[in-house]
């Protein structure tokens, strides 16, 4: 795991800049630093040693090729074989190194080769191209900056800041994308000219211009196995995950929370180290779960408690770390667990993308829980609808809106936060809103008969997957040096689950139906039944407090806030949230976390204190 940065074309300052870029992000890699520049481009490397650690230092040269490379290649002793029964010869052990021969052998088709996380640059120093690829599902963040001048690459939006020819505008257009999903789908970023690689995508930087191809895409298939025979795949690939994931020359610990995922994972890995935090309400208390499952298995666990005041204090560095403002409250848990982590290891597992793959969210029981309304005609549910959207919102009508419409229509993920109509009371200028089309309508194309529930799938893994769950667990481990590896992210296991029947992965009854008879199998407490509680906060009560009502409430102040919002129905909603008249804290934090995080990026008050 390491930071990368890069830039073209070059001037004489070029080692300077880069030197700064890189500094920007030293956290994601202390151990080490290295530097290539030629009058073309200027490539930067920030190291944290996880594999071959005398031998992998970066940038990595071989014959005519560069590269730095951020992540890890699970597969890559496999591939190493493959490549030295075909001539390749190795000076390291690293799969950096793995990466050149691999280009070498198999030039843009190296993609398709990789099991692993990762996003890298490879330079051709013969023909002056820069080739740039991000990993299949987007765990490893890559971003870049056009303006058809000046190309700049990095793990960190914050790289940008120390070059001279990057300029720092908010970018508008994306505010209600944001509002609505708590992030910003798709390529764009809240700075202007600034995008993400999208997962499963390289791009080819020659001349000045760019070209971007796709090689990876999420696909369900539909040679559907019985129970059992899905239940046993399951328990072979995550044996087979875990075990490439645990390859390391440093030790692995892991995170732990009481829900299934990270138990199965622990319960599989038998790590030394586990790592828990929780708070002082017993209805967002986990640690109690994990210490029972971890004294079962005879491993350690270290908890800690989080206060109010340290969550409060923390969130003007979270957004800074973070990049672009998120309201997912879980992304400060993450970087106090990160933290305690620290102390002991390097790299830890975690259990991102075992709801998406497998079906965790309520959500995706929409369909069933429906029951026998859902199979009235859709034309007379449709015309239900549309009569309700007009009526009070009662008990009932939401029921009634939702199964009369085609989930094309309404669905922008699992966690939608302000509805169109919300946006168009809420901000000034709505001359520019996105409509739910706009947002996800492309996500949809080239599903074939894919059903509801892998409809739902598809868009959360191209959306809230890769700019909510998987952002903010690499910046927070990386904001304290430490790796995360997720065994449930990996190209196999997708393969196995993307055979699942729905039934199979959601029931009236519960979610990730056969993945919990699998990790049964493996974990010797009741976690693998309870149901998902994802670091749950009590931001919901502390906003009725008096201290951080007033945070929020100056939050609400700010001249960005006046400007996009109208200020005093936020203001009115704080009041009637903290009255109990209503529950509005996912929204009113949502626009708080948006203007704390335009201070941190914006202000330049809070820049002098930094």
């Amino acid at each position: 795991m390491c930071g990368i940065v890069g830039f073209a074309p070059v001037n004489e300052n070029a080692s300077d800049i880069l030197k700064k870029m890189m500094d920007r992000i030293a956290h994601r890699g202390p151990d080490g630093e290295g530097q290539f520049v030629d009058d073309y481009v200027a490539l930067g490397h920030r190291r944290l040693s996880i594999i071959d650690l005398a031998g992998g230092n970066q940038p990595m040269k071989t014959n005519h090729l560069v590269v730095v490379f951020n992540g890890e290649i699970y597969n890559y002793l496999e591939l190493k074989k493959d490549l030295e029964a075909k001539g390749h010869h190795f000076q390291t052990n690293s799969d950096t190194e793995v990466l050149l021969h691999g280009y070498e052998e198999y030039h843009y088709d190296i993609v398709n080769h990789l099991r692993g996380m990762f996003a890298f640059a490879l330079y051709d120093t013969s023909t002056h191209e820069l080739f740039c690829a991000r990993d299949h599902f987007g765990i490893k963040p890559f971003y870049y900056y056009y303006d058809q001048q000046h190309f700049l690459f990095a793990s960190e939006i914050k790289a940008f800041l120390d070059h001279p020819d990057f300029k720092k505008e908010l970018n508008k257009d994306v505010l209600d994308i944001y509002l609505k999903m708590n992030f910003v789908a798709g390529q764009d970023t809240f700075f202007k000219n600034v995008k993400q690689l999208l997962p499963g995508h390289y791009l080819i930087y020659k001349n000045q211009k760019i070209e971007m191809k796709r090689y990876y895409s999420i696909q369900f298939k539909d040679q559907y196995k019985n129970d059992q025979e899905m239940i046993d795949m399951i328990d072979q690939i995550m044996k087979d995950s875990v075990k490439h994931h645990l390859i390391a020359d440093v030790e692995v610990g892991s995170f732990l929370s009481s829900g299934i995922d990270s138990s199965y994972l622990v319960s599989l890995a038998r790590p030394q180290h586990t790592y828990t935090v929780g708070y002082n309400d017993e209805r967002y208390n986990e640690i109690g779960y994990a210490k029972d499952l971890t004294e079962q298995l005879g491993i350690e666990n270290k908890s800690k408690i989080i206060t109010k005041e340290e969550y409060l204090n923390i969130l003007p560095k979270i957004m800074y770390h973070l990049d672009e403002p998120t309201a997912d409250p879980a992304a400060v848990a993450l970087y106090f667990v990160s933290e305690l982590a620290s102390q002991d290891v390097k790299v830890v597992l975690s259990g991102e993308g075992a709801d998406e793959f497998f079906g965790g969210y309520n959500t995706y029981r929409g369909d069933i829980d429906s029951g026998w309304y859902g199979k009235i005609p859709f034309g007379i549910r449709h015309l239900i609808s549309k009569i309700c959207k007009h009526l009070p919102t009662i008990r009932g009508i939401p029921f009634l809106i939702r199964n009369g419409e085609r989930i094309e229509d309404y669905y922008v993920g699992v966690n939608p936060v302000f509805s169109q109509n919300d946006c168009k009371h809420l901000l000034r200028d709505t001359s520019h809103l996105h409509t739910q089309q706009d947002i996800v309508a492309p996500l949809f194309k080239n599903l074939g008969k894919a059903t509801p529930i892998q409809k739902r799938q598809n868009v959360d893994l191209q959306t809230w997957f890769i700019k909510d769950i998987l952002q903010k667990g690499d910046k927070m481990t990386m904001a304290h040096s430490i790796e995360s590896r997720v065994p449930f992210t990996d190209k196999e296991v997708f393969d196995v689950a993307s055979q699942l029947k729905d039934n199979q992965k959601v029931t009236k009854e519960n979610t990730k139906v056969l993945l919990r008879e699998a990790a049964r199998k493996v974990i010797p407490n009741e976690a693998y039944k309870k149901k998902k509680l994802g670091f749950p906060v009590p931001l919901r009560e502390w906003m009725r407090e008096d201290d951080l009502y007033q945070k929020v409430y100056d939050g609400l102040q700010t001249p960005i806030i006046k400007e996009l919002f109208d200020d005093q129905k936020l203001i009115s909603m704080l009041n009637d949230h903290q009255s109990q008249k209503h529950d509005y804290y996912k929204k009113i934090w949502t626009v708080y976390c948006f203007s704390l995080w335009h201070q941190v990026f914006f202000s330049e008050e809070y820049q002098k204190q930094a």
